[in-house]
């Protein structure tokens, strides 16, 4: 068989095939005057060999974590995640499976699901979790819709300081429902307990907040889960699943809902996606949980199974009487997820918290140090920090530099916060070593000594 090109007789050929004389009697139907009348500007045709070797120079423009030290978190974080994950979520098992709506042909899939959510429950302290959401800003999303069905109220208040994104993906889901929501505006770093008090009304189905915050504080959750209950609010906390290895679990104040982003527990970064949304409530709302729900049950020999339960059909099929749209899905990061935690253990996750915690003190006190650089929330923070640069070097400006370091810098907060303008909020993982920290320190003073 010849790979060559056409010839001119052989395009003849073709043409007479088909039954016309030229090329141009196959665009006849298109206007003239809007055709193209000169040749594209595409480079000529390429063997496979130069196609990539072509592909290969083109990524070497790329910067990614293999060349860069992240500092950057706002969401999605540099967190370490074992060998194990990638070969167990690679399996042909798992990477190519669908939703599992036949038990008997997905055991191995129900049971991994079934682990990841038991395993949920184990950090949040809730009662139940369930294995189907597809990030943080849905689950939380999803969070509020529950609630408002719970309580038949429209309105739902939520913190200023939960991450931007997710209070985006939330009005819209409650813009076109119908529904309401009213923000409880901060400037101190934590969400105001008087301005929560005052705003809660008899029409707030839920109060939402983060912790830790968009900021990296840590929020009073407990406080303010007592006053949304004495207002008959329900309460949803929005957290990072690594840092419960140290903190109380919210199931243990109370709390009805926690949602958050499980990208942490052992899934790349991958340029923001795709994600894992965590999902945990306490048990009376099982009958209104989006989402999918495995179970385990014995069959008439003792022997366990699994299968997905307390799932309605109108999730697929009737979609404008279902309590969540949340439909299909195979859960693979799910599955990613249960290994990692398993992979890991409970002092594994306990370690990897401590580290985030002592490697971000560190790095706060050492840029504090710097002439010009202040730390300008004193409360108690987690793995992310602000800082507060000097006029003449605005974040955008400081992040240039540092990129030619080889560092990924901070996030700027004035993108969201008028009031952190000239902020910078800085994330510090497991994975920074001192000596990438004292890096970034000597990187930051070069550049406000250049600068000023």
């Amino acid at each position: 068989m010849s790979f060559a090109p056409h010839t001119e007789q052989d395009i003849r050929s073709m043409l007479a095939t088909i039954g016309v004389e030229q090329v141009e009697d196959l665009f006849k139907d298109i206007p003239e005057d809007i055709r193209l009348t000169h040749p594209l500007n595409v480079p000529e045709a390429l063997d496979e060999l130069s196609v990539r070797r072509h592909m290969l120079e083109l990524s070497k423009k790329n910067l990614s974590l293999d060349n860069l030290v992240c500092f950057l978190g706002a969401g999605i974080y540099d967190h370490f995640s074992p060998s194990v994950v990638d070969a167990m979520v690679s399996r042909g098992e798992f990477l190519t499976a669908y939703t599992p709506y036949q038990p008997e042909l997905s055991q191995g899939m129900l049971q991994a699901l079934y682990e990841y959510q038991s395993l949920i429950c184990g950090l949040t302290g809730m009662d139940m979790s369930n294995a189907s959401m597809y990030d943080g800003s849905t689950a939380m999303a999803e969070a509020a819709l529950t609630a408002i069905a719970a309580t038949g109220r429209h309105t739902v208040l939520v913190s200023s300081l939960v991450h931007p994104n997710y209070r985006h993906v939330m009005r819209t889901y409650l813009n076109s429902a119908g529904y309401n929501l009213l923000e409880v505006s901060s400037s101190s770093g934590v969400t105001d307990l008087d301005e929560i008090e005052n705003q809660l009304n008899q029409d707030c189905a839920c109060f939402i907040v983060q912790s830790p915050n968009f900021l990296g504080q840590l929020e009073y959750t407990q406080q303010a889960t007592e006053l949304a209950h004495k207002k008959g609010a329900l309460m949803i906390v929005v957290v990072d699943p690594i840092s419960l290895a140290l903190l109380k679990p919210p199931g243990e104040y109370a709390v009805d809902f926690v949602v958050g982003e499980g990208q942490s527990l052992g899934i790349s970064m991958s340029l923001g996606g795709p994600l894992l949304g965590i999902f945990a409530c306490k048990m009376e709302h099982q009958r209104r949980f989006p989402g999918r729900i495995v179970g385990v049950a014995q069959d008439n020999n003792g022997r366990l199974g699994y299968t997905m339960t307390l799932r309605t059909r109108e999730q697929d099929i009737r979609r404008e009487k279902a309590t969540s749209n949340i439909c299909t899905n195979e859960s693979l990061l799910a599955v990613a997820a249960a290994v990692y935690m398993t992979a890991m253990g409970k002092h594994g996750l306990r370690q990897v918290a401590e580290s985030c915690v002592q490697k971000s003190h560190y790095a706060a006190e050492r840029l504090s140090e710097l002439p010009g650089v202040k730390l300008p929330l004193k409360g108690r923070y987690f793995k992310e920090f602000v800082i507060r640069l000097p006029e003449y070097i605005p974040p955008q400006r400081l992040n240039e530099i540092l990129i030619h370091d080889g560092i990924l810098g901070g996030y700027d907060l004035g993108r969201s916060y008028l009031e952190w303008k000239g902020c910078m909020l800085l994330c510090v993982t497991e994975k920074r070593s001192k000596t990438d920290i004292d890096n970034l320190v000597a990187s930051v003073k070069m550049a406000l000594e250049n600068e000023r």
